[in-house]
């Protein structure tokens, strides 16, 4: 099981959110956290990192295997997530 540490700017995003949305993707990050293989993440094209997605919303993150730990590093809607 994988350790979810957050960025700064990535707990202001999710503070932003609705109460709706930001439960689900904390409930999509848990179940990223416990079993991230059956999860459908892809590996970012050039720069660092992963996407995952929830509904409209993408969460970057980069995840150390050896560490077991998922660093959170930006939450947004999938049309300015790259901005």
């Amino acid at each position: 099981m994988y350790e979810l540490i957050y960025s700064p700017s990535a707990l202001k995003q999710l503070e932003k959110l609705e109460h709706n949305i930001k439960e689900r993707i904390v409930i999509a990050l848990e179940r990223l956290r416990i079993r991230p293989e059956s999860c459908d993440i892809k590996k970012l094209v050039g720069m660092q990192g992963y996407r995952f997605r929830v509904g409209d919303y993408k969460v970057i993150f980069d995840m150390e295997k050896n560490k077991l730990i998922i660093l959170v590093l930006q939450i947004g809607h999938r049309k300015n997530i790259y901005d």
